[in-house]
């Protein structure tokens, strides 16, 4: 279960992304998380997945 206020799945998904996963597709699809409800979420308070750094900014 990931976290559901913005600003702890912000630090958690960078977690993830940054030592275990080499893109958010790849984190959705290990853990069964909804990529879509993960970006509104974050986008909520501004912060938009960059493919190329694989992180949220």
């Amino acid at each position: 279960m990931i976290p559901k206020d913005p600003a702890m799945l912000l630090s958690f998904i960078n977690l993830k992304l940054r030592d275990f996963y080499p893109s958010l597709d790849a984190f959705c699809e290990d853990t069964g998380e909804d990529k879509k409800a993960i970006e509104e979420k974050l986008a909520e308070i501004n912060y938009y997945y960059d493919k190329e750094k694989n992180q949220f900014l």
